[in-house]
C-alpha cells in the first residue's frame, strides 16, 4: 500500500494494522512459550534451563529431566525513538518524513503487540532525550496516541550524549530509531555508538527524500533549514553536481561508521513502501 494512501486515512492505528497485515502474510511466525500461568506443554531439559522448572513428579513417573512451558507476555522489549528535530518536516510528493517515520513506528509497534513485548516510546529534540511512553499496560494505545500528537521542530545537536534512561539494559532490547540521520558533526554517530551493547541491539531506520539523495531538480529555488530557518536561494544545476558528491560521501561516511556490533542500518527513500521497509530489516536481522 503506498504511503500517500496510508496517510490519507488519517488513522495512525489502521495505517498501522494494514501495514503489519500485509507482512503477515508472508511471515511465518511460530507461538513464544515462557514462564506463565497457563500450562501449554512438556519439553526435555535443556543446560541452562533453571532446575527449579523440571516437573519432578513427573520425572519419578518417566525418569525424564521435562521443563513445564506456559503462553506469556514476552520478557523482550521494544524501545522505539523518533527523531523530533526540524529536518523531520522535510516533505516530498506530499509525504514529509516525520509521516513517514509515525506510520513505520506504529506498524513495528502492531508486530511487537502482537508477540506480547514489552514496549516504550522516546523522542530527541532539542539534545535531549525525551520519555514518552514507558512500558507497561496499555503500551501500545499510548504509543500510537503520543506519536499521533508528536511534532518535530527544533535541532538535533549533542556532543556527549549521557541518558540514564537508556543507560543500562536489564533484558534484551531492541532499540528501533527512525530518523534523517543528519547531523552537523557526529553527534547521531557518538549516541548510537554510546548506547549499542550485548544486550540491546540497534535498528536504525534513516529515511531520505529522492531529491535528499539525488538532487533532480531545475531552476531557481529558495532553500530553507528546517531546523534554523535559514533561507537562501541558488540555481539548482549550477549546484547539483556539488550536493550529489557531498551527499554520497556522506551516507557512505554514516554507513562506514555504523558498522558496529548490534547495530543495523536500513536505508529508505519516501517512496519506498513501508512494508517493504519492515520486510527487509525482519530478513536481515530476525526481528
Amino acid at each position: 500500500m503506498l504511503t500517500t494512501e496510508l496517510i490519507k486515512l488519517n488513522n495512525l492505528q489502521l495505517a498501522g494494522i494494514l501495514v503489519s497485515e500485509q507482512l503477515m502474510l508472508g511471515i511465518h511466525h511460530s507461538k513464544r512459550y515462557g514462564y506463565g500461568i497457563e500450562f501449554e506443554q512438556y519439553r526435555h531439559y535443556e543446560p541452562g534451563d533453571d532446575p527449579k522448572r523440571i516437573d519432578w513428579k513427573l520425572y519419578a513417573r518417566t525418569d525424564k529431566h521435562l521443563v513445564r512451558e506456559s503462553s506469556t507476555e514476552s520478557n523482550f522489549h521494544l524501545k522505539f525513538m523518533i527523531d523530533l528535530s526540524g529536518s523531520m518536516n522535510y516533505t516530498e510528493n506530499n509525504v514529509s518524513r516525520l509521516q513517514y517515520c509515525k506510520i513505520l513506528l506504529a506498524s513495528l509497534a502492531y508486530l511487537g503487540y502482537r508477540q506480547g513485548d514489552l514496549m516504550s516510546l522516546y523522542a530527541l529534540q532539542n539534545g535531549e532525550l525525551q520519555t514518552l511512553v514507558s512500558s507497561g499496560k496499555q503500551s501500545f494505545q499510548r504509543i500510537l496516541y503520543t506519536l499521533e500528537k508528536a511534532e518535530a521542530n527544533g535541532k538535533w545537536q549533542n556532543q556527549d550524549p549521557k541518558f540514564p534512561a537508556l543507560s543500562s539494559a536489564k533484558q534484551k532490547e531492541v532499540l528501533v530509531l527512525a530518523s534523517d540521520l543528519l547531523q552537523v558533526d557526529d553527534e547521531w554517530i557518538r549516541l548510537i555508538s554510546s548506547l549499542a551493547n550485548p544486550h540491546r541491539e540497534i535498528l536504525i531506520f534513516q529515511i531520505l527524500g529522492k531529491h535528499e539523495q539525488e538532487f533532480n531538480l531545475k531552476g531557481f529555488y529558495r532553500f530553507k533549514d528546517l531546523e534554523s530557518g535559514q533561507e537562501i536561494e541558488l540555481e539548482a544545476e549550477a549546484i547539483k553536481d556539488e550536493v550529489r558528491k557531498n551527499a554520497e560521501t556522506y551516507l557512505k561516511n554514516i554507513e562506514t561508521a555504523l558498522q558496529k556490533p548490534f547495530v543495523h542500518l536500513f536505508r529508505a527513500n519516501l517512496e519506498t513502501p513501508i512494508a517493504s521497509v519492515i520486510l527487509e530489516s525482519i530478513k536481515k536481522r530476525n526481528f
